[in-house]
C-alpha cells in the first residue's frame, strides 16, 4: 500500500496528507476548492518549516515530503490507482454519504475506504457502498503530525483483514492505533464531549469562570489544556455536532448540549477558527485572553 488519497484539504485533511507524505507514501490531496488546496499545502509547508527549525527533519526531508503530495480538484482523478482513500471532509452526515457513494462507484473494487469522522456511524457510511467490508474509521487526532493516537473503528461489516491492514499501516506512520467498535462517539468523543459539555454547563450556571475552570483541570487533573480552551481548539460547532450525534444515538438526555454552547455556535463564536470562543484570539492563537462576554 503506497498510494493514498485524502478527501478534504482542511485542518485534518492536510495533516493526514502531511503525515503519510512524510513517511514516504504518495498522497493525492483532493478538494473541490483550489483555494482550500493552496491553503492546505501552505499549512503543510509551515508545519514542515517548524520541524526543520527544531532540527527534527532535514531540508531534504521537507522537500521530499512536499514532492510526495499532489493536489486534485476532481475526486475521480484524485482517487485513481489509490490503495486507500481517507475521507476528511466536514463532519456532515449527508456530505459524507454522498462522498462514499461516489468513491464506491469510481474506486477499484479492492480499494479500502476510510473516514476520519469523529462520531458518525461507520456502519451507516458503509451502508451506501457495495463494499461495507472495506469501509473503516481512521480517527486521527489534531494536530495529526504530532498526536500519536489513531482510533480505528470497525463498522458492523468491516472485515478482519481490512482492520489488520489499517492497524499495521497506522503503526508504519509511527502512530498508536486503538481498535474500537462502532457506537456513537466511539471512545474518544464519547468520554471527551460530556466532559467539555459539563465544563460549559459549569460556566453557564456560574459555578466558576473560564480561567478557574480551565486551571482546575490543568493543575488538578494534569490536563495539558483546560476543557474550555480545548473546546475552542476543536471548534465549538464541531463539539455541538458531536454532542447531537451522541444525544440522537443513545437517546439519553445526559448528552444534551448546554444552551450556552448552542447560543455561541448560533452567534458564530466557534473558538480559534472564528477568532473568539471562550477566549479572544484576535491577537494570538494562544488562550491568553478571556472573551469579553465572560469577564
Amino acid at each position: 500500500m503506497k498510494n493514498i488519497a485524502v478527501i478534504g484539504a482542511g485542518t485534518m485533511g492536510n495533516g493526514i496528507a502531511h503525515t503519510f507524505a512524510q513517511f514516504g507514501y504518495k498522497v493525492h490531496l483532493v478538494d473541490i476548492s483550489q483555494n482550500s488546496l493552496d491553503k492546505g499545502i501552505a499549512t503543510v509547508t509551515r508545519n514542515l518549516d517548524r520541524m526543520l527549525a527544531k532540527e527534527k527533519i532535514s531540508n531534504e526531508d521537507k522537500l521530499q515530503t512536499l514532492a510526495n503530495i499532489k493536489t486534485f480538484t476532481s475526486i475521480k482523478e484524485g482517487v485513481e490507482h489509490c490503495d486507500l482513500v481517507i475521507e476528511a471532509a466536514t463532519e456532515n452526515v449527508d456530505l459524507k454519504l454522498n462522498i462514499f457513494k461516489e468513491l464506491d462507484a469510481i474506486c477499484n473494487v479492492e480499494t479500502i475506504l476510510a473516514t476520519n469522522t469523529s462520531s458518525i456511524s461507520i456502519t451507516k457510511i458503509a451502508s451506501v457502498t457495495n463494499r461495507p467490508d472495506k469501509v473503516i474509521g481512521m480517527h486521527f487526532m489534531n494536530p495529526v503530525p504530532i498526536m500519536k493516537l489513531i482510533e480505528v473503528i470497525r463498522g458492523y461489516s468491516t472485515s478482519d483483514e481490512v482492520t489488520k491492514t489499517i492497524m499495521a499501516l497506522s503503526e508504519k506512520l509511527n502512530k498508536v492505533p486503538v481498535e474500537v467498535n462502532d457506537y456513537p462517539g466511539f471512545i474518544a468523543n464519547r468520554i471527551l464531549m460530556p466532559m467539555l459539555n459539563e465544563a460549559i454547563y459549569s460556566l453557564y450556571e456560574g459555578v466558576a469562570g473560564v480561567y478557574e475552570i480551565d486551571t482546575v483541570m490543568k493543575l488538578g487533573m494534569a490536563h495539558p489544556m483546560g476543557p474550555l480552551q480545548l473546546a475552542d481548539f476543536i471548534g465549538l460547532d464541531v463539539c455541538l455536532s458531536i454532542l447531537k450525534v451522541l444525544q440522537d444515538g443513545f437517546g439519553n438526555p445526559k448528552y444534551a448540549p448546554c444552551p450556552l454552547l448552542v447560543n455561541m455556535v448560533t452567534a458564530g463564536k466557534l473558538g480559534v477558527k472564528s477568532g473568539e470562543g471562550f477566549y479572544d484570539y484576535s491577537e494570538s492563537r494562544k488562550a491568553e485572553k478571556i472573551a469579553k462576554q465572560f469577564l
